[in-house]
């Protein structure tokens, strides 16, 4: 009894369809099959993965709904060009950092400086109570983590605050895109907040855009929303954790 409100931790074994999934996926993002190739015939490959034919055709089906795979009659399964793809998928964005995080952090922070101004601005003309009284309670997890030992949850804490930044904007596809790019934004926190100094220097910026989101000034909401984006772009450029630099200590597992 003595364990009773003990959190429990639930670790997710990927399934069989998920592993295969990651392994085409993977395979196809590395460039083991050129834009054009076919896949190997079916036997072949399933026998290499070491799967049965149906559950290879299941995650074949699941990289054709990504944009990856084209499936015709006489012609076999076939890769699509980069172009094709849905780079915003979540299976999509963890074999993008596994295989190259330099440019997920750089295509990532490009999209923040298009989107988050703008959603800023948006967020000080319609935000309502309800909207600012959630951009608040995001701003204390973060100081509350901040101050918590190991910082544990600080990164969490701080993607819910602008996922709530693009839903106080009142526009829903950039409520869904946030949702969309979480993990992008994860292995962006996670390298930026390894700069000594960072967290620190993070939370008076973001208090900035919850106050000039309140205060109904749009020109001072995207001003304060691009200072922390342009710091965040300074913190991974100095984090002993950013792709290729000499402390670079990743394991793959953000």
């Amino acid at each position: 009894m003595a364990s009773r409100g003990r959190a429990k931790t639930v670790v997710h074994f990927p399934t069989t369809h998920q592993r295969v999934v990651d392994e085409l996926g993977q395979r196809i993002v590395a460039g083991a099959w050129e834009p054009g190739d076919a896949l190997p015939v079916e036997d072949v490959l399933a026998a290499g993965i070491g799967v049965s034919r149906g559950i290879l055709r299941e995650a074949v089906k699941a990289l054709v709904a990504k944009g990856m795979l084209r499936v015709r009659p006489r012609t076999g399964t076939r890769v699509l060009p980069p172009e094709h793809w849905n780079h915003l998928d979540r299976d999509m964005l963890r074999w993008k950092q596994a295989r190259d995080a330099t440019a997920l952090l750089r295509d990532t922070g490009e999209l923040r400086r298009i989107v988050e101004p703008e959603a800023a601005r948006l967020a000080a003309h319609r935000a309502g109570p309800d909207d600012v009284r959630v951009l608040y309670d995001s701003l204390a997890a973060m100081e509350a983590a901040a101050a918590a030992p190991g910082r544990s949850g600080y990164v969490q804490a701080d993607i819910a605050f602008h996922r709530a930044l693009l839903d106080a904007s009142g526009n829903r596809l950039l409520g869904s895109l946030g949702r969309a790019v979480d993990i992008a934004l994860e292995h962006s926190f996670v390298v930026s907040t390894r700069t000594p100094g960072a967290v620190e220097a993070s939370l008076p910026r973001h208090r900035a855009v919850v106050q000039a989101v309140e205060a109904g000034d749009p020109v001072a909401a995207a001003a304060a929303v691009l200072s922390v984006i342009e710091a965040a772009e300074r913190e991974i450029a100095q984090s002993p954790g950013s792709p290729g630099s000499p402390g670079d200590t990743r394991d793959g597992t953000v």
